[in-house]
C-alpha cells in the first residue's frame, strides 16, 4: 500500500516537472547555506582546537592592553607596553615554570630583487629561551639551528616565506631585514597559519638596535607547572602584575589569558556569527515551505476528480492525507538532497580556497550526522509545510470531488 501512495506522489511531482523544480529551488537555497555553514563552522573549531593542542595547554598569554585581542596583532591597537621587567615580575610568581617575553615588529624583508612586509618575531637566543620555544609548535626545528647568543644576524624563517618571493630560501641563503643582512640558519615547521609559517625571527638584541626599542616586548609567553591549573595561576599573574603597574582592578593596562581561554574566545564568536548566518539561512527556508504549501494547495484543485475517484472505491481520509504529506515530504527530501551536495562542494571549495592561501589549518568537516541531519529536516519541512493541504484534500466530499471539472 505505502508503494502505491509513494508511485503516486512521485507520478504528481513528475508531472509537474516546472512548478516542481521551482517549489524546491526554495528549500535546497536554503539546505545548501546551512549544510556548508555548519561543515565549514565545525572545520573551523576543529582547526581552533588543534591550535590549542600545538600552543599548549599550559601555557599563558600576556600581551599589553586590557582587551581580549590576544598576541601580537591585539597590541598593535594599543599604546600600553609591556617591557623586560614585567617577564621578571611573572617568573618569579608560584606556578610559573619559565616565562619569555618576545618583540613582534612588521618588517621589510627583500630576498633576491623582490621584497614584502611580514611579520618579524624576535627573542632571546640564550639557552633557556631556546629550551621554552623548542616545545612551542610554531617555533619548532624544521631544518638548520638555533642561532647562539653570539650570532647576531642570523634569521629563522617561516616554511611558506619563499612564496613571498617567488624563489626557494634555503639554509645558508642570505635575506635583509629591515636593511640588514641576515644568513638564514633555521626554517621552521609547518603550523598551518599564513602568519607563523611566513614569519621571520631574528635575535631580541639585534631586533632593539634596529628599531631603536631599549626594554619593550610584545608578549609574554608562560608555561605554568604541570601538576597546577593555568586559571589559577593566570590568577596570581594578573594580581602581581596589577600591584607592579600599580592600578586598581578592572583597569588593568595588561592583558593574561591562557590558551584555553584564549582559544575559547575564538570558540565563542565564531558559534556566535554561525547562530546568526544560519538564522539568515532558515529564512529560505522558511520562504520554501511557503512554496510547498502553495504547490500542494494547486496539487489538490487539480487532482480533486482523482480524490473523488479514490474515495468512491474506499479510500479512507487518512489515505488522502498521508498521499499528500508524502509528496509534501518528497519535494523537502529532493531539494534537501540538492542543497546537500552543493553545500558540501561548496565548503570544500572553500577548504581549498583557504589551503591555496596559505590558511591550511582550515578543514571542513563533513559528518554523517550533518546530512543525515539536513535530509531529516528537510523531509519534515515539506510534511510540515503539506499539512494543511493534506488535510483540505481529505475533508473533500467524494460526491462534490467527482463533479469537479
Amino acid at each position: 500500500m505505502i508503494f502505491d501512495y509513494l508511485k503516486f506522489a512521485i507520478d504528481g511531482i513528475v508531472n509537474r516537472k516546472l512548478r516542481s523544480w521551482l517549489t524546491i529551488i526554495g528549500i535546497f537555497i536554503g539546505i545548501i547555506a546551512v549544510v556548508s555553514l555548519i561543515s565549514l563552522g565545525q572545520g573551523m573549531q576543529n582547526a581552533i582546537d588543534e591550535q590549542l593542542k600545538k600552543v599548549g595547554s599550559k601555557r599563558i598569554i600576556i600581551t599589553p592592553g586590557g582587551g581580549s585581542i590576544p598576541g601580537p596583532m591585539g597590541a598593535g591597537f594599543t599604546a600600553a607596553k609591556l617591557y623586560e621587567d614585567d617577564v621578571d615580575v611573572v617568573r618569579k610568581v608560584n606556578g610559573v615554570k619559565d616565562a619569555i617575553g618576545v618583540l613582534t615588529k612588521r618588517v621589510m624583508v627583500k630576498f633576491g630583487d623582490k621584497s614584502g612586509y611580514v611579520m618579524c618575531f624576535a627573542g632571546n637566543t640564550d639557552p633557556r629561551t631556546i629550551r621554552f620555544i623548542k616545545n612551542i609548535d610554531f617555533f619548532m626545528v624544521d631544518k638548520g639551528r638555533y642561532p647562539n647568543e653570539r650570532e647576531k644576524y642570523k634569521a629563522t624563517i617561516g616554511p611558506d616565506l619563499w612564496k613571498k618571493f617567488d624563489k626557494e630560501i634555503k639554509l645558508g641563503d642570505k635575506i635583509e631585514i629591515e636593511g640588514r643582512e641576515f644568513e638564514v640558519a633555521v626554517i621552521t615547521k609547518k603550523s598551518g597559519s599564513p602568519i607563523q609559517d611566513t614569519k621571520v625571527g631574528i635575535p631580541l638584541k639585534t631586533a632593539r638596535e634596529i628599531f631603536n626599542i631599549s626594554k619593550e616586548v610584545t608578549i609574554i609567553f608562560v608555561e605554568t607547572e604541570p601538576n597546577l591549573d593555568p586559571s589559577d595561576v593566570a590568577k596570581d599573574i594578573k594580581e602581581k602584575l596589577r600591584r607592579y603597574h600599580n592600578v586598581k582592578k578592572g583597569e588593568e593596562d595588561f592583558t593574561v589569558q591562557t590558551a584555553e581561554q584564549m582559544i575559547g574566545g575564538f570558540s565563542k564568536i565564531l558559534g556566535m556569527v554561525q547562530i546568526f548566518l544560519i538564522g539568515i539561512s532558515a529564512i529560505s527556508l522558511l520562504v520554501g515551505g511557503v512554496g510547498i504549501m502553495n504547490t500542494m494547495y494547486t496539487s489538490v484543485i487539480e487532482r480533486t476528480r482523482e480524490i473523488g475517484i479514490m474515495k468512491a472505491i474506499g479510500a479512507r481520509n487518512s489515505d488522502i492525507m498521508l498521499i499528500f504529506l508524502i509528496e509534501a515530504g518528497l519535494l523537502g527530501l529532493i531539494g534537501g538532497m540538492i542543497g546537500v551536495l552543493v553545500g558540501l562542494g561548496i565548503s570544500k571549495g572553500v577548504e581549498i580556497l583557504a589551503s591555496n592561501y596559505g590558511l591550511e589549518i582550515l578543514k571542513v568537516h563533513i559528518g554523517w550526522e550533518l546530512i543525515f541531519g539536513a535530509l531529516t529536516f528537510s523531509f519534515l519541512i515539506g510534511c510540515i509545510s503539506g499539512i494543511m493541504p493534506a488535510r483540505r484534500a481529505a475533508k473533500l466530499d467524494p460526491v462534490d470531488a467527482l463533479r469537479y471539472g
